[in-house]
């Protein structure tokens, strides 16, 4: 089978997390070149189940996603505001909202709640389809088992997260501004100023680099775990609690790295280092 070439008996061996990130980019290219090679399943049938997968993770998520950004703003906004109000840097607001919720909160926030909802989902679904051999239904057939399943989640995922962060620093922001709204303290304007200055370039270059490989890693891990199965159905909570694990980890440790690149070279070119 095409699938257990790529994909090989993960079950009867423990990877670390690096080479289970290797072995899952690998399975996304494969299959995003099976898409673009492989014409059997017809372009039409895979959009539909991008289309789902947009759906169920971007779409459904939109109310979990807007109480957890609506708590993250105001309580951003609240605690700087109070500190900043008493050292008398009011005017710092929009930069702290910048650097703590547009810069960091919002993708990781975003990534760990599609990792629960979704990256769970496509997890134990692409186990069950090895165990009832759908997967090799499709072989059968002349489809290629990677490009209408992987590939659809994979764009999909990558597609909702982006979607979803974006979302929330919006959401987040908006929840900052009603904030001050009650306490009385801006207008619309001067906030929307203060954002809009602190906003750069390289702050959205950095934004979609984190939401981007976040969605990569969470699907293409997800993805791997699940057509890891070669037993029965007892193997698919196992390898759905493996693919969380290391999907949490590894987008964990890719923002923290990045994070941390980012502000070393911020240091550098303000001399401090």
């Amino acid at each position: 089978m095409v699938i257990n070439k790529i994909v090989g008996p993960l079950g009867r061996k423990t990877l670390q997390p690096i080479q289970v990130v290797l072995n899952a980019w690998f399975l996304a290219y494969t299959s995003i070149r099976a898409f673009f090679v492989n014409e059997a399943q017809g372009y039409r049938s895979v959009i539909q189940v991008i289309a789902a997968q947009i759906y169920f993770t971007g779409f459904q998520a939109l109310p979990l996603i807007s109480v957890l950004a609506l708590a993250t703003g105001s309580l951003v906004l609240l605690q700087s505001s109070s500190q900043l109000s008493l050292l008398g840097g009011g005017g710092m607001v929009g930069s702290l909202l910048v650097s703590v919720v547009f810069r960091e909160l919002a993708p990781l926030l975003t990534a760990l709640v599609v990792v629960a909802r979704s990256g769970t989902a496509v997890a134990s679904e692409l186990g069950n389809m090895k165990v009832h051999r759908e997967i090799e239904a499709l072989e059968m057939m002349g489809i290629h088992p990677l490009s209408y399943v992987v590939f659809p989640r994979l764009i999909g995922g990558i597609i909702s997260l982006m979607c979803l962060g974006i979302y929330f620093a919006v959401i987040a922001f908006a929840g900052g501004f009603l904030l001050t709204q009650i306490a009385g303290e801006m207008s619309l304007e001067s906030f929307l100023n203060l954002i809009s200055n602190a906003i750069s370039m390289r702050d959205l270059y950095f934004f979609s680099l984190k939401i981007f490989m976040a969605g990569l890693m969470v699907f293409s891990v997800c993805c791997y775990y699940g057509l890891s199965v070669q037993g029965g159905s007892f193997e698919v909570p196992q390898v759905t609690t493996k693919a969380v694990v290391h999907s949490l980890l590894t987008v964990t440790g890719f923002q923290v790295i990045l994070s941390a690149t980012f502000y070393i070279g911020k240091l550098m070119e303000a001399g401090i280092l």
